[in-house]
């Protein structure tokens, strides 16, 4: 059908007016001009989507009421007028329903993690995924960064050898302050345990470690030992959690989440040593990855020197060296992979799950698995898990 003539057309779930993380996809979506947004359903509000459809420049005919709604009507559409793919930026509470639904109407989803509510809902999308053989995406962005790319390419080759000891950091202090008594529509969502499901930072931030963690070494979470705590009154979900691993490869480390580590802004940071070297990397200082290889000096690797870098990580960046790429450019290289994988199921040569340049279906099934697990400890005395 020859795709590579035009943009994919893209509808979006939730995103409305007072959300953030729906303005980050439709900036990322776009950024690479290979996608326009053209229908929507943004909040279960009517008049909130109304309202951003009009801010939207979209056609208001086509800014629906509900998501069932939307993915029946879009798909009685013409080929040649529906939407390719939908981007599912609602609560956690809502990503099964959203992209079962889609899903199940024909169309491809991107959607933002954790991926599911429950565990049992995560098992299932997979499922569904493999059955209607569409393309599924996972906002994992801190993967779409170009030397945490380069940063897996030295571990898949081998040059890094066996990771021996791992620490990863991400640590917040915007819920110092009980926002969610005031109205904040963020605070309030991601601290009721009936729309964020089991974990609050756990959920919110810990996931994204997690699968950083895993994503640059390859190895996997074997058990853990979860100990979360909750500080101010009257919350339900945890606000601080720290985390004893234990790698499958044989090595250990920890990971600590929180949303009210006093002055921090996003500092989500990783360091894996092993036996033949080790790697930091800041994701707010995300242009440079630490390495040091032993025997050798220590280095400061930065972002667009082809000579040097891995192919993938040279394929992940768009401007020359000294101006800086970060949080957006990431994101949108996690688009502009789940774009090539639509462009190329549309064309008839569907890429193999294991080609895809972005996190996938089982990524959110991991996900879900740290999330649950995690949680089992911590209401167990902090007992080992296997994940």
């Amino acid at each position: 059908m020859e795709s590579w003539k035009r943009k994919l057309r893209m509808g979006m779930v939730g995103g409305g007016q007072g959300a953030f993380i729906g303005a980050v996809h439709r900036m990322a979506a776009v950024l690479d001009q290979q996608v326009e947004l053209v229908a929507g359903c943004f909040s279960r509000d009517p008049e909130n989507t109304r309202t951003t459809g009009r801010q939207l420049y979209l056609d208001p005919a086509r800014c629906y009421e509900s998501f069932e709604k939307m993915a029946k009507a879009e798909a009685a559409l013409p080929k040649d007028q529906r939407i390719d793919f939908v981007s599912v930026v609602t609560p956690n509470v809502s990503h099964f329903p959203v992209a079962k639904t889609f899903l199940e109407a024909g169309f491809h989803v991107v959607s933002d993690k954790p991926m599911t509510f429950t565990l049992d809902q995560a098992a299932e999308l997979v499922k569904l995924v493999e059955k209607t053989r569409l393309v599924f995406a996972l906002t994992h962005n801190y993967t779409g960064y170009p030397v945490i790319r380069h940063a897996r390419h030295l571990f898949q080759s081998g040059q890094m050898g066996q990771v021996r000891k791992v620490i990863v950091e991400y640590l917040q202090d915007w819920l110092m302050a009980p926002l969610e008594k005031d109205g904040q529509k963020q605070a309030s969502w991601r601290l009721d345990p009936a729309q964020a499901g089991a974990g609050g930072a756990l959920g919110d931030i810990g996931i994204h470690g997690m699968n950083l963690l895993e994503y640059v070494t390859g190895d996997r979470i074997g058990s853990l030992s979860c100990d979360k705590s909750t500080f101010l009154p009257d919350r339900a979900l945890d606000e601080d959690v720290n985390i004893l691993l234990r790698m499958t490869g044989g090595g250990k480390g920890y990971l600590t989440a929180s949303q009210i580590a006093t002055g921090e802004e996003n500092n989500l940071r990783l360091r894996v040593y092993a036996s033949k070297g080790a790697i930091l990397w800041e994701q707010e200082n995300p242009n440079y990855l630490s390495l040091y290889q032993y025997g050798k000096p220590r280095q400061t690797l930065t972002r667009a020197h082809g000579e040097y870098l891995s192919e993938a990580a040279t394929k992940s960046t768009r401007i020359p060296t000294g101006h800086p790429e970060a949080y957006l450019e990431a994101f949108a290289n996690i688009y502009c992979g789940a774009v090539e994988a639509i462009r190329r199921h549309i064309d008839g040569s569907p890429m193999k799950t294991d080609e895809y340049n972005f996190p996938t279906v089982y990524d959110g099934l991991r996900g879900m698995q740290f999330i649950h697990a995690a949680a089992r400890s911590a209401e167990n005395s902090s007992a080992w898990v296997d994940m």
